[in-house]
């Protein structure tokens, strides 16, 4: 006989007869079934060790248990596979609250085109290509690529806006060196603002953004030319959030960037200049109008 039907009959019999199981697999032994198997006295509560005479906490194998989210119990309230990333500056940091409120203090000073206020921040850019052509996209189906890809290297993104003026501009370099920063300010200077009696310049304190680099690109002359026309302000360590410019980073990334280019001449598009000095291709003319536009 199969085990189970043995067992399902064994089950049967004890339902029809009101005893239990193991009486039925013991032989139906009387005392066995009066000696072991004593009739329920009705509802009785818990245990006392096992329960909390509120009635609100249980604990079973060593396991503490709440209900309804009680405040003693956080545990399940935990979320360990979602985290935000925040920008936490260094407690009781008196240089940065300095350069704060220097930062601060200058976005608060009325619009001057004699004395413009600029925001300049760097970004490198790491150039990709497909490995296998993508598939273009079709009515109701979007574009398809292949998740490998090759990687040609890299670029470094240059961005100056005038928050007040609503004016910005973006060039793309294949380095950050010290020259590459003094090149894009002597352009800043002489080509965009040459009628201004100075410009406030917000940045970040990289090693490159110094009055020095200009000393190491130009003549003394032309250097300290340069150097007299800038204002710079700082904004503190770990504190660059305070930069407008990377907002606009942050719009020209999503809107522009995020995607796969090959080549520092892909990064086209109208609002955004090439080293170069060359025209913007037509990869993402039409998301660099709209970057230009909002």
């Amino acid at each position: 006989m199969h085990p189970r039907a043995g067992r399902d009959a064994a089950l049967s019999s004890a339902r029809r007869t009101g005893t239990s199981l193991a009486y039925h697999r013991r032989g139906g032994n009387p005392d066995y079934r009066a000696g072991l198997f004593r009739a329920s006295k009705g509802v009785c509560s818990l245990d006392d060790s096992s329960v909390d005479p509120s009635g609100d906490r249980t604990e079973y194998f060593g396991i503490r248990r709440t209900r309804n989210h009680s405040d003693d119990f956080k545990k399940t309230r935990l979320k360990p596979h979602l985290k935000k990333q925040w920008c936490i500056p260094a407690k009781s940091s008196s240089e940065f609250v300095a350069r704060m409120e220097d930062i601060l203090e200058t976005y608060a000073l009325a619009y001057d085109p004699e004395i413009p206020l600029i925001c300049m921040d760097e970004q490198p850019v790491q150039l990709l290509d497909h490995s296998r052509p993508p598939q273009t996209m079709k009515p109701g189906q979007v574009q398809r690529e292949d998740y490998e890809y090759v990687r040609k290297g890299s670029c470094s993104l240059f961005l100056f806006t005038e928050p007040l003026a609503g004016w910005r501009h973006v060039q793309a370099s294949e380095r950050r060196t010290k020259s590459d920063w003094a090149l894009q300010i002597q352009e800043l200077l002489e080509v965009h603002y040459p009628e201004a009696k100075r410009v406030r310049l917000v940045m970040d304190n990289l090693n490159t953004h110094t009055i020095s680099s200009l000393y190491e690109t130009f003549a003394p002359g032309r250097a300290l030319a340069l150097a007299k026309r800038l204002e710079i302000h700082y904004t503190p360590k770990h504190g660059s959030w305070l930069n407008i410019a990377e907002i606009e980073l942050s719009a020209l990334t999503i809107q522009c960037l995020n995607r796969r280019i090959a080549s520092i001449d892909g990064i086209a598009g109208r609002g955004v200049g090439l080293g170069k000095r060359t025209q913007w291709g037509s990869e993402i003319r039409g998301l660099a109008i709209y970057y230009r536009a909002g």
